[in-house]
């Protein structure tokens, strides 16, 4: 574990693997946990240096105020930028999942010289908020399930758990690893108060950040190997926005998980794991 300071915040991060090595950079979405450890280590033992990071207002970066963030879509990309730069200069491999996955495309878009490939997993074109006419949207059904429950006491350990684990249900994903993972999550938390904890299991900062302008219409611009990866049974980023991802990022792979949802699951890691590796096949 390390904390750098990038732009004048301090970024939370994890290292995997020898630093000598090809760097592949993990965009948390929004903690650094949502990238899974047996992903990370397969990479790393597979002759890659990787980094997996928090975003702003949560884990251990700098955490001010996540409902109302003084900062954009924008400058998120451009910590990615910086933080890739400064542990490698000769580009890293830059992989986004979820809301992280906005963040990795406008930062390809925008830095291109900072990165040599990209991957993007269970994300969409377009940023949180009303969709493009052609991009499915959360399915409603589950949406109503998901946030018609009561929310829990984000001060209450077991109670925060407990509620990962019922959304896991609903969406697809595995509930035990869910609760796992919110304990993770919430245990490294350096702020006690409900709110930041709230803000770091649900990614809130979304809700508030400013994200315009538009990408979607610079997609054509990535000249970067792109690996596209989407769970077939994700129903909050359905799987129609990882195919519109894949056809308009130039020569950009699809690599649809049929058993998985918004989450990457156990089984399908040395799949994502070879596929990632091919985008940048040492010498």
């Amino acid at each position: 574990m390390a904390t750098y300071a990038i732009n004048g915040v301090q970024l939370g991060a994890e290292s995997f693997g020898d630093p000598a090595d090809p760097l592949v950079l993990c965009v948390g979405g929004t903690t650094m946990l949502s990238w899974p450890d047996p992903l990370c280590e397969a990479l790393s033992t597979s002759g890659r240096h990787v980094v997996r990071y928090d975003l702003r207002d949560s884990g251990q970066s700098t955490t001010l105020d996540p409902m109302n963030p003084s900062y954009t879509l924008r400058d998120l990309a451009n910590d990615a930028a910086s933080l890739a730069q400064a542990l490698d200069q000769r580009g890293a491999h830059l992989a986004g999942i979820g809301v992280g996955g906005m963040v990795a495309q406008v930062a390809a878009v925008e830095h291109p010289e900072a990165f040599s490939a990209l991957t993007l997993y269970g994300t969409r074109p377009v940023a949180p908020g009303p969709v493009d006419d052609d991009l499915p949207d959360h399915d409603q059904a589950t949406m109503g399930q998901l946030f018609s429950r009561p929310m829990p006491d984000w001060a209450d350990r077991e109670a925060v758990v407990e509620h990962a684990a019922q959304g896991a249900s609903i969406l697809g994903n595995d509930p035990l690893e869910a609760r796992r993972l919110a304990a993770r999550i919430w245990d490294r938390t350096p702020d006690p108060s409900a709110s930041i904890h709230m803000a770091n299991q649900l990614g809130m900062v979304f809700s508030r950040l400013d994200c315009t302008p538009r990408w979607r219409e610079r997609l054509g611009e990535i000249t970067q190997s792109t690996l596209v990866v989407h769970g077939a049974k994700d129903l909050f980023f359905p799987v129609g926005n990882g195919q519109a991802l894949a056809r308009e990022i130039p020569q950009a792979r699809l690599l649809v998980l049929e058993q998985a949802s918004t989450a990457l699951p156990g089984p399908a890691v040395s799949q994502v794991a070879q596929a990632m590796l091919e985008l940048t096949a040492l010498p």
